[in-house]
């Protein structure tokens, strides 16, 4: 089963030419997860040729403008297609108010259920949706608002098979194989009962991916990011800039880095939402500070897609 990021937008604060603000999809098999919304997140979504219109879930970080004043396009885009499933859309407070406000002095044409999930409690990390083997969680984080990271992750899955051990169980090759692999037990020819266990190795970890953008560091993200195989989060400024980073609530390259290695077993990190004052030929300056501490730092690109494979 694939599971592939898609970089929309890195930008910060302003979309720039060659540069969009900050969104990432997220593909696993059918179920799509738009990881905020910002001005001309369609753009990147019919350049990538994505399939938009089956978006399962939006989740927003926090409601300043340059992560949701995309929401408006999208929701009226989707009701130009045959839609016949309700769009959630997950963030902290405010979410709801924001969309409710602009559907209610643009009325736009809606056919199909909009369900808004406000966080409960951002403050605390916890489940805001499920699906078949997987959850997401939000993350608190620390802006000037309100603003939550999200952690995608799968549920384990089972050990590798062992065919010899199926065979000597008298297991006979077949669907009770394949049964077996899904966790149920089975009558083997003698009779037996043979459970999973019996022929499958240790359960195997599922495939991890977190969104992180908009926040000083604090200990919540390492705790939550711990064990990602890939972690986008900002940096979005050098140190030089370390002072309006502190003022602003932001990252700089370096303290994403510094996430990165103190949260333990990340694999790879994505730099994004870098300020508008670096060119894109500017941005190697955030790569290498990330590096100096976490070396398997890259840049995020806009339109960039990212394989996220099983360890094994």
């Amino acid at each position: 089963m694939n599971l592939e990021a898609f970089v929309l937008g890195c930008g910060g604060m302003m979309p720039l030419p060659g540069r969009h603000l900050t969104s990432v999809l997220l593909r696993r098999e059918g179920d799509l997860f738009l990881f905020d919304c910002g001005e001309g997140t369609q753009v990147s979504l019919r350049s990538l040729n994505l399939r938009w219109k089956k978006i399962t879930a939006i989740l927003i970080s926090h409601t300043h403008a340059d992560h949701v004043t995309g929401l408006p396009g999208m929701l009226m885009l989707s009701a130009q297609v045959d839609r016949d499933e309700p769009l959630t859309i997950i963030g902290p407070a405010r979410v709801r108010e924001y969309i409710e406000s602009t559907l209610r002095v643009l009325e736009p044409h809606i056919n199909y259920r909009i369900d808004v999930r406000e966080i409960p409690d951002p403050s605390l990390p916890g489940q805001v949706f499920s699906g078949d083997g997987y959850t997401i969680r939000s993350i608190p984080l620390d802006h000037t608002r309100t603003c939550v990271g999200y952690v995608f992750e799968e549920n384990e899955r089972p050990g590798v098979f062992n065919p010899e051990a199926a065979v000597a169980h008298r297991v006979p090759r077949g669907p009770l194989w394949a049964q077996l692999q899904r966790g149920d037990d089975v009558v083997a020819d003698d009779g037996s009962v043979v459970r999973p266990g019996d022929v499958l190795g240790p359960p195997r970890r599922g495939r991890k991916f977190s969104y992180v953008t908009d926040t000083r560091p604090v200990a919540s993200i390492l705790r939550e990011v711990a064990g990602s195989d890939l972690l986008i989060c900002e940096g979005m400024f050098h140190s030089e800039f370390a002072d309006t980073a502190r003022e602003k609530k932001h990252m700089t390259a370096r303290e994403a880095g510094e996430t990165a290695r103190a949260a333990g077993d990340v694999k790879k990190m994505g730099l994004i939402h870098y300020s508008p004052r670096y060119t894109n030929s500017a941005l190697s300056v955030l790569k290498e500070e990330a590096q100096e501490v976490f070396p398997a730092s890259f840049l995020a690109r806009d339109r960039m897609a990212l394989d996220i494979p099983y360890d094994e």
